[in-house]
């Protein structure tokens, strides 16, 4: 992924309205990211303990979706696995995120959902520069191009619904 800049990531947006993608907290970090490694930037609001963003190159442009979860009750014995990159955690590791959908069908409070890594680190767990807490990904036979491209093709179905 190309790096963005705080007004990459605002305008890009489309399932909140203008104001709102102004008052959503930006990772301070963006210029430290290591862009290379990220098929999608990913982050949870700190002023909002129920909102994720999530923004991706989609379609020859940006695109940037808000998500809201539940808090987990999930039990540390229970493991889940993301539906984007495979990876297994405990607890509350994986969450249902979901996205209100874009245009007038989100209007109306239609969304759509995936179990996504909580932390939304899934391009570095794919890659093995982030390992998930108390364990590992189950071992594959595809190359890593491979899953990476597995991991882009389900971000990008999951992006095709909004607009559905």
């Amino acid at each position: 992924m190309r790096s963005l800049t705080e007004s990459d990531i605002r305008t890009s947006f489309v399932n909140c309205s203008k104001g709102e993608a102004q008052r959503l907290s930006v990772p301070r970090d963006l210029g430290q990211l290591p862009w290379a490694d990220l098929d999608f930037l990913g982050w949870r609001d700190p002023g909002a303990p129920d909102r994720s963003c999530l923004v991706a190159e989609w379609r020859g442009g940006l695109l940037g979706v808000t998500l809201r979860f539940p808090p987990s009750r999930r039990g540390l014995r229970h493991r889940s696995m993301c539906s984007l990159c495979l990876t297994t955690h405990p607890g509350g590791g994986v969450s249902l995120m979901t996205a209100r959908k874009a245009g007038a069908a989100g209007r109306e409070g239609n969304s759509v959902g995936l179990y996504l890594c909580t932390d939304l680190a899934c391009s570095l767990y794919v890659r093995g520069r982030k390992v998930p807490e108390s364990g590992g990904r189950l071992e594959e036979s595809l190359t890593l191009d491979q899953q990476i491209a597995r991991t882009t093709g389900h971000l990008s179905a999951f992006l095709d619904k909004l607009y559905a």
